[in-house]
């Protein structure tokens, strides 16, 4: 990327609270069993804190209080604990304890440059920007003067391949639901030759038939139109009803993947062949496949992989059938996988119709083609479609990403990380298997559910924190400054317990 923004000076008075280190202390584990690497020169920004700081179990006394507090206001049991973001920094979580964690889930896969970046503070503290914190606007009748400029700055400039516009929003889900109405309104006005709905059109509209082809494992969102083509877990679903939409096999592959070509490769026809049949069967039901949507990595549902030839077959076949390609990269989107759109790893010419985004961008949305442009006011509407203060950050974000060389920064940083998993599974191999990944996006499988669960919490109290995905996997979902010192932080937390595990 070229053409980056001027390099911004910190105010060192302003953020002295954020730049002074706490003493140092001692080790979390004992080191009868550590993970052996050479240790990598710690280069991180001296924003960042240089280790973990335990004091109490997590969650500790003031976090269950604050647990209890909530129960009384609202459904608190998806809470892990209390945080205490204002002496959170760099790569590493503080909660109201006092306990300081390297975070590598990073508020599920969101934070995509560590906590209270002085570059977006900066941001945060300028005068000139006050009015977009302050005031929040319905984009899309009342937008700000400066909000062409600021989207044209930003997201624009990350605009995935052939995709000239991009739609604001708030979230992923919301994302997702209006880019399934987009993919809806577009396929319908192919049909018909025209944007201009007949009368019989008007009237039969409440009962439109149209459906979205999604994946065993995908998730999407928990949104209506999203849950229905969310596929991960049971939870998500329970008693809430669905489209009756079609479901096509994501491709169960053996890892390492270079050693098991032949068999991944028969996989991945066997699903092609079968959602291109569902595609066929759906629209002889009388409700066509209007768009097909995939994630590049699926992440909630296991972080399960596919292969570049798997996603650009299966992009000809919903163009040979007329389907829109939707790739969702919420989840994947923002670097973590060493290119920015983690779909450019196919070397696609071609490689979607919409690609929708969220978390690491800060603001949802999603970026489509100048066919996919609908013609009419609150189509695609809601009162805020996002908010012109993410923009700002993002901005940002994306001016430290180019000025840091973080891509480079998180490939050199996920062989690291890839490269000690595959170690620990070899030396574990009746705990761990199937180490996989790109760039620091990566999992790594656990014997049981139970296990893996017992050692995410293990390594929370041990200042790391961990995410699962899937009916076994850990994942691991750092922020783009995550450098090969925190890899082998983590790698020697996780080596203990595993060593210790009974």
């Amino acid at each position: 990327m070229t053409g980056f923004g001027k390099k911004l000076s910190i105010n060192v008075t302003c953020l002295s609270r954020l730049v002074s280190f706490l003493p140092p202390v001692t080790p979390v584990l004992n080191s009868r069993c550590r993970y052996v690497s050479k240790a990598a020169v710690n280069t991180q920004a001296d924003y960042d804190y240089d280790r973990p700081l335990m004091k109490t179990q997590v969650p500790g006394p003031r976090s269950k209080e604050l647990t209890k507090q909530m129960g009384q206001i609202q459904n608190n049991t998806a809470i892990n604990f209390f945080c205490n973001y204002e002496e959170s920094r760099g790569n590493f979580l503080v909660d109201v304890d006092g306990n300081r964690m390297l975070d590598v889930y990073t508020q599920i896969a969101s934070i995509p440059i560590g906590y209270n970046h002085p570059a977006l503070l900066k941001v945060v503290s300028d005068p000139n920007n006050a009015s977009a914190f302050v005031n929040r606007p319905a984009l899309g009748i009342l937008p700000p003067e400066s909000f062409v400029d600021k989207l044209t700055e930003g997201l624009l400039t990350v605009a995935p391949k052939g995709l000239n516009r991009v739609q604001n929003m708030a979230c992923g889900s919301c994302s997702n639901e209006n880019a399934y109405k987009a993919m809806f309104i577009w396929y319908r006005n192919k049909e018909r030759g025209t944007s201009i709905p007949s009368d019989a059109d008007l009237s039969s509209c409440m009962i439109n038939q149209l459906s979205i082809l999604s994946f065993s494992g995908a998730f999407h969102g928990r949104t209506m139109g999203c849950l229905a083509t969310t596929h991960s877990k049971p939870i998500h679903k329970l008693d809430v009803p669905s489209f009756d939409w079609p479901i096509a096999p994501f491709p169960r592959l053996q890892y390492p993947l270079d050693e098991h070509v032949r068999e991944n490769a028969q996989e991945e026809a066997r699903c092609l062949e079968e959602t291109e049949d569902l595609i066929v069967k759906w629209r002889h039901k009388g409700m066509p496949v209007a768009g097909v949507v995939i994630e590049p990595i699926q992440a909630e549902g296991g972080d399960n992989h596919a292969s570049a030839a798997f996603f650009i077959s299966l992009r000809k076949i919903a163009s040979k059938h007329g389907c829109a390609f939707h790739v969702d990269e919420v989840q994947t989107g923002g670097g973590a996988t060493g290119r920015f759109w983690a779909h450019e790893h196919w070397g696609a010419e071609d490689p979607a119709d919409i690609v929708s985004f969220s978390k690491k961008l800060l603001t949802g949305g999603f970026f489509y083609r100048d066919e996919m442009e609908t013609d009419k006011p609150y189509r695609i509407f809601n009162t805020w479609m996002g908010d012109p203060s993410k923009n700002l950050l993002l901005a940002e974000v994306l001016n430290v990403i180019r000025q840091e060389n973080l891509l480079a920064e998180v490939t050199r940083t996920g062989k690291a990380l890839l490269g000690g998993l595959y170690e620990l599974q070899a030396k574990y191999p009746n705990l761990l298997s199937r180490a996989r990944g790109q760039g620091t996006f990566c999992a790594i499988d656990v014997c049981k559910a139970s296990v893996r669960d017992k050692l995410i919490l293990q390594a929370r109290d041990n200042g790391v924190i961990l995410g699962g995905c899937g009916d076994l996997s850990i994942r691991f979902r750092p922020a783009l400054i995550f450098k090969e010192h925190h890899v082998h932080m983590f790698l020697n937390v996780f080596s203990d317990l595993l060593a210790a595990h009974k």
